[in-house]
């Protein structure tokens, strides 16, 4: 996912960590140079769906004006970081 909007400097990716990992959600996050929170997420299908839906507001400091998803082939993660 690719989250766009007032994302950065606001503790997104602490939040999107913490939100990952009470849902077992394995993955990343991490910041884009263009001011974009990028995420890559995998988990079982109704705990990921809870992830994509908190990621469309993010945290109470957050502005989240858009929201891009795709889907990408799957991925050997144990857990959820920062990058």
């Amino acid at each position: 996912m690719k989250v766009y909007g007032k994302v950065q400097g606001v503790g997104f990716r602490f939040y999107t960590q913490k939100t990952a990992q009470e849902l077992n959600i394995a993955g990343h996050v991490r910041n884009r140079p263009d001011g974009s929170v990028y995420i890559e997420a995998a988990g079982e299908s109704e705990n990921l769906e809870m992830f994509i839906n908190w990621c469309e507001d993010g945290p109470t400091w957050a502005h989240v004006s858009k929201l891009e998803k795709q889907e990408i082939p799957v991925f050997d993660a144990k857990d959820f970081r920062i990058k």
